[in-house]
Order: structure tokens, then sequence, then C-alpha cells
């Protein structure tokens, strides 16, 4: 009985666990300061040239729609070429849907497809809409 007292008295007792930050946790610093629009279109056209396999092409591509901006045409014709380089129709054609998603309206869509459309007679891609016309 005694040890049963002396056992809930000395856990009472201890202090509360206080929370610790992780050692891997780091503060946020804004010394760094925020990418440009011409160097983010620079960096993803200089990436998309240098791309050599699917793998690389998607990683690119996933990575620059995850931005929050639609990218500039240059960004995206050196996407699809890139896509046609590895020869991938299906992820040249996922580009434009993937624009049609990241802009505000159809008519910047429009604006797109109508600044690509040389591009897109000289690869002879597709967009979605023209491949499943009903």
């Amino acid at each position: 009985m005694i040890r049963a007292q002396l056992a809930s008295t000395i856990l009472r007792a201890r202090p509360a666990a206080t929370r610790v930050a992780p050692a891997f946790a780091r503060a946020s610093s804004s010394a760094h300061g925020q990418e440009t629009f011409e160097s983010f279109n620079e960096r993803y056209v200089n990436f998309f040239h240098s791309a050599q396999d699917l793998f690389e092409v998607q990683r690119g591509l996933n990575n620059c729609f995850a931005h929050d901006l639609v990218p500039a045409p240059s960004v995206v014709e050196a996407a699809v070429r890139a896509a046609r380089r590895v020869n991938d129709y299906a992820t040249a054609v996922r580009v434009f849907e993937g624009i049609k998603e990241k802009v505000e309206n159809k008519q910047q869509y429009q604006a797109y497809l109508d600044e690509l459309k040389p591009l897109r007679e000289e690869l002879g891609i597709s967009i979605r809409e023209e491949l499943y016309s009903s």
C-alpha cells in the first residue's frame, strides 16, 4: 500500500515533458531572394533542353506545374520538344492539358494555342479537344 502511494506521488511530482524541436528542423529564413519569372523560365527551358529520358521530362513538368504560375510559352515549347525528343507523344499532348488547367480563362488558353500553333504543326501534335472531338 505504501509502495503504491509512493509511486503515485513520484509520478505526479515529475515535471511535464516539454516539446523540443527536432535537431534537423531549421528556422525559415528570408535571406534568399525570390526567383523572378524570367529566371524561372530560363531554369526550366535549360532543364528541358538537357532532359535525356521520359522520367526527367515528366519530373520537370511536375515540378514546373507545381508552382503557382503559368509557365511562359518558351518553357512550354521546350517541354513539348523534350517530350517528342524522348518519343512520348502522350506527354506532349498532356503539356497542353496542363496549360489548360493552369490558365485562368479560355481566352488565355486560346492565346497559348495560337502562339504555339506553329510548334504543334511542326511536331504533329494534336490537343485533346482535336483528338476526342464529339
